[in-house]
């Protein structure tokens, strides 16, 4: 912080001593330069600890005397840290649980071709709700991944991300021998939930109802957000940065853009990162029926998620997670690792206007995207295809789409499409599972269908939405949105490898 001093300060080396006299000047020049004071506020000695420093008892204007007592004897010296060379985060690894497929090529082929996971609900009784649809994920199955003792205890979020997380690191290719060898203490797991182990919970309520002693010891750890990724880490024996962060549905995004920044500033060389939900359970789905957001077309699962077109009623919940495993670049080239993509950067802001509902001029998610923008130097004209957030709402369609021309109108290149038309909302494992559809689109240069959208609403340009079928693109640089309960909004950026 600079402070900034009157011209010729006059006694300046007697009156700083004046605060403590013990302080030698080097002592006290260190201590006092990272101090700003306004000159229209008062202070007293108790705002230093101290009672017993002899300042001058002579009166002063307000403010006065300890403007002139902190002059320190000489100028600060800042040491400035040598250059370094920006480290660069790539995508070594995917891995994903979802309506539509348990690996990253099975998911994205399915996208390509229009396939759609919604349907009715089996997993439970749900023939008294408004809504009995949701991407729910039909064969899960933890073999090979989790232990069965821990697959029959823990929630299944919990069970979605460890599966996803250990695919991820499966598909970057690191061997046994990799794992032996690599520095477990610059290793992390960040991956999120927004709605944490919910079915645990529940259980452990209804056992209460009979006694105490019937409920799961395990109840208050796996219905916590953070212990999915501490699980991993355990797994692993991953000691680098560990936690979990919870932002309702942009939670993915925020998980992977903190876990990049670990590795920018050289804290890990490798972070898993993402999101994980599993909310299709009685409570979950009351809950959101109770909210009016849901879409009540029963009758035609597979066309009840329609973003951006005109008879849409609501999202379709959906489960599962995604998971990234994210490289410092040195360190994959050094172990010979397959490069997916590059993530350039990305950023958050807060609506500040409302729990659910968006600004009406998207303020927020202008500034995101353009602070997005800025913090990974992308000009709007290099970014030509966004994963939009999208969620098949009558409201948050047409903002982010408003918000989407206001930054990137001129950009004659420009596909949009929104991933949820197939395989509903994910709710806190969104974005990561949309980072994967963004990674794969980056791979393959195709982007997948706008499924549903039959009668666009008035004023969206169909030019910019992509249609009914996949489309071919190479991709310069790709944006992924998500947006939450409470006006959180994050976008992040990736590009091919070069």
């Amino acid at each position: 912080m600079s402070v900034s001093y009157p011209s010729k300060p006059r006694c300046a080396r007697k009156r700083s001593l004046a605060i403590n006299p013990n302080t030698n000047t080097n002592t006290n020049t260190n201590t006092t330069s990272s101090l700003s004071f306004s000159p229209c506020h008062r202070f007293s000695l108790s705002s230093f600890g101290s009672t017993n420093s002899p300042l001058p008892r002579r009166r002063h204007r307000s403010g006065e005397a300890m403007a002139i007592a902190i002059q320190p004897s000489m100028e600060p010296v800042t040491k400035k840290k040598p250059p370094t060379k920006q480290r660069r985060v790539v995508v070594t690894g995917m891995g994903v649980e979802t309506p539509i497929g348990n690996n990253p090529d099975q998911f994205y082929t399915n996208l390509l071709q229009g396939v759609s996971g919604i349907s009715e609900i089996e997993a439970f009784d749900c023939s008294n709700y408004p809504t009995r649809i949701a991407g729910e994920i039909k064969n899960f199955s933890t073999n090979g991944w989790v232990a069965p003792k821990l697959s029959k205890r823990m929630d299944r979020f919990m069970l979605y991300m460890l599966t996803a997380g250990k695919k991820a690191l499966a598909d970057s290719g690191i061997t046994q021998d990799q794992m032996n060898e690599i520095d477990k203490s610059r290793c992390g797991v960040l991956i999120g939930s927004a709605m944490g182990g919910m079915k645990v919970f529940n259980d452990a309520i209804e056992a209460l109802r009979v006694s105490y002693r019937k409920m799961n010891p395990f109840c208050v750890p796996f219905a916590t957000t953070n212990m999915g990724s501490a699980m991993l880490a355990m797994d692993l024996g991953w000691m680098g940065p560990n936690y979990s962060i919870s932002t309702a549905c942009a939670t993915s995004n925020f998980c992977i853009l903190n876990a990049a920044n670990h590795i920018i500033r050289g804290e890990a060389d490798m972070m898993l990162c993402g999101g994980s939900d599993a909310v299709i359970i009685p409570i979950g789905l009351g809950g959101f029926v109770a909210c009016r957001a849901l879409s009540e077309r029963n009758s035609d699962p597979a066309k009840a998620s329609r973003p951006w077109d005109s008879g849409r009623d609501g999202f379709v919940m959906g489960e599962g997670a995604g998971v990234l495993l994210l490289e410092e670049l040195e360190h994959a080239k050094k172990r010979g690792a397959k490069i997916y993509a590059e993530f350039l950067g990305g950023s958050f802001t807060c609506d500040a206007y409302h729990m659910t509902e968006p600004h009406p001029q998207g303020a927020g998610v202008i500034l995101c995207i353009e602070k997005a923008l800025s913090q990974a130097g992308v000009s709007r004209e290099d970014v030509n295809y966004i994963n939009a957030h999208a969620t098949s709402t009558p409201a948050g369609d047409l903002k982010e789409y408003r918000a989407l021309l206001h930054c990137f109108g001129n950009n004659q290149e420009l596909r949009v499409n929104s991933t949820k038309s197939m395989i509903g909302h994910l709710l806190g494992a969104a974005g990561a599972v949309e980072a994967v559809a963004t990674v794969q689109a980056i791979r393959t240069g195709w982007i997948h269908p706008n499924v549903n959208l039959e009668n666009p609403d008035e004023g969206v340009d169909t030019k910019v939405l992509v249609g009914p079928e996949k489309e071919k693109l190479d991709v310069k640089v790709a944006l992924s949105n998500s947006f939450g309960f409470g006006g959180h909004n994050s976008s992040i950026l990736f590009a091919p490898f070069q």
